[in-house]
């Protein structure tokens, strides 16, 4: 009996000592395994400063997309009674029409490939987050005169030609976490792009950055060194029409080009009737822009977006009809604003990619979100943003992947980049044009578009970092 309970004694004690050296072995893999973390609950997609976490701000990267007006405002991207909180946690599954670069999973049930939006991304490993970071003050800013760039800048984004009274907003800099972003500089940027065109290629916010850009190049100043070259690429005002569908201009000291080209939706778009003025348009989901396909060739950085279009206001006031394999899309899935423009995300950005090998000068970036601070409303239900204190919702970005999905997603994998600014621009509330007008008349609340001087310069600065950390590589 006593052997029989010696020997049951020495069994327990081998199993304990088994049990203890396993669990140690697991505690140490998990110290020395960051990818064990990845089984831990995610964190907010917005981590803001110590100081302001009792403030964090909303995210209004929405699922819905949006519509322009005429007045240059967008519809919600989501209701008026609708929050779309800093935690996401819904998943977007394209699986009908997924195309295999589309695709980021597997359903093993039914062999198709799946879009998940919720898959978090990691920027490149061998370069700056310049994404990561905190807004400082800056009392050298702005880096050009809001009351003198008339020669490209609109005078409806220009708040300093409005009655708006504060303009602390114009000495925010960006200064990325645990690395360092190279001044902007004129000559540095135009010698570094000798010989060479960027182009902006999508909606309203990419005209902003391309506005903003010529002012910092020019310093807000009419100059005989720049020259309108809009003809070569077609951007001319079409008969009837008030404006081009793009300007291009070239710096004659260098060579250097800068374009925008406007594509709110990044899908080609052509009338499907073209002996009817009142014609509806085919809104090709799965063809790039005729403009890209033209003159692909002759970019050496082009930075794309889009976002702020998808909604159906906007689908019928332009009379667009969905449109795949040539045909009037018949897809239910695709149907869906979400599904079609994220479809129309990635196949663009795989587009691109495609045609990287066949251009090796070329960078490409595709530029993410950009957010909207409308509060208690929506831009036609009374919505507002009258903040104007800076970094009032917290000045700093801790998270390390984009917080607009869409583009994350689509750039993975990719030789396109992402040039992420989402985060770091939900943080400027008090940068957008608000209420204020050159007339000073009532209207509706334009918390969309921003002031310039402002918020998209700093995404060109995060641009010239961007191109100024890659090789020069001659045409």
């Amino acid at each position: 009996m006593r052997a029989g309970f010696s020997l049951f004694k020495s069994t327990a004690f081998s199993l304990l000592l088994i049990v203890l050296v396993c669990v140690t072995v697991l505690v140490w893999a998990w110290q020395r395994t960051p990818l064990l973390t990845a089984f831990l609950p995610p964190n907010s997609l917005l981590q803001l400063s110590s100081e302001a976490k009792d403030k964090q701000p909303i995210l209004t990267v929405g699922r819905n997309g949006t519509a322009e007006t005429s007045a240059g405002l967008v519809e919600a991207e989501v209701r008026p009674d609708q929050k779309i909180e800093t935690n996401l946690k819904t998943d977007v599954q394209i699986t009908e029409f997924a195309s295999p670069e589309l695709s980021e999973n597997t359903n093993s049930s039914t062999g198709k490939k799946q879009y998940n939006e919720n898959v978090t991304m990691h920027m490149d490993d061998q370069g700056c987050n310049y994404g990561k970071g905190k807004w400082v003050l800056d009392n050298s800013r702005p880096l050009y005169s809001g009351f003198h760039c008339n020669p490209w800048l609109s005078h409806m984004w220009a708040c300093r030609l409005m009655q708006r009274k504060d303009f602390a907003y114009e000495k925010l800099r960006w200064q990325p976490k645990n690395c360092q972003m190279e001044d902007f500089e004129v000559s540095k940027f135009l010698e570094r792009m000798r010989d060479k065109t960027l182009a902006f290629v999508g909606d309203s916010l990419g005209r902003q950055q391309f506005q903003s850009l010529m002012c910092m190049l020019t310093g807000g100043k009419k100059s005989h060194n720049v020259i309108d070259v809009g003809k070569e690429y077609g951007l001319v005002i079409p008969h009837g029409g008030t404006r081009p569908n793009g300007w291009a201009y070239r710096f004659s000291s260098t060579n250097t080009t800068v374009i925008y080209y406007w594509s709110s939706c990044l899908c080609d778009l052509e009338p499907i009737n073209t002996t009817n003025p009142a014609t509806d348009y085919a809104m090709h989901l799965d063809r790039p822009p005729g403009f890209l396909r033209q003159f692909l060739h002759k970019l050496d950085v082009l930075v794309l977006n889009t976002g702020h279009h998808w909604n159906r206001g906007k689908l019928k006031a332009n009379r667009w009809v969905m449109y795949m394999g040539g045909m009037p899309n018949t897809n239910r899935r695709l149907a869906m604003i979400g599904a079609a423009k994220n479809f129309t995300i990635h196949r663009i950005v795989s587009w691109v990619n495609s045609q990287l090998p066949k251009h090796p000068h070329l960078k490409a970036f595709y530029r993410s979100i950009s957010p909207r601070h409308f509060v208690n409303g929506d831009w036609n239900t009374g919505g507002s943003c009258d903040n104007t204190t800076p970094m009032s919702i917290g000045k700093e970005v801790l998270q390390d992947e984009s917080s607009d999905y869409s583009a994350g997603n689509a750039v993975k994998g990719t030789g396109v980049k992402l040039l992420d600014i989402t985060a770091l621009s939900q943080l400027r509330d008090e940068g957008h044009i608000s209420h204020y007008s050159i007339r000073a008349t009532k209207g509706v609340h334009d918390c969309l578009h921003w002031c310039l001087p402002g918020v998209p310069d700093t995404w060109n600065e995060i641009l010239f970092a961007h191109i100024s950390s890659t090789p020069v590589i001659n045409s």
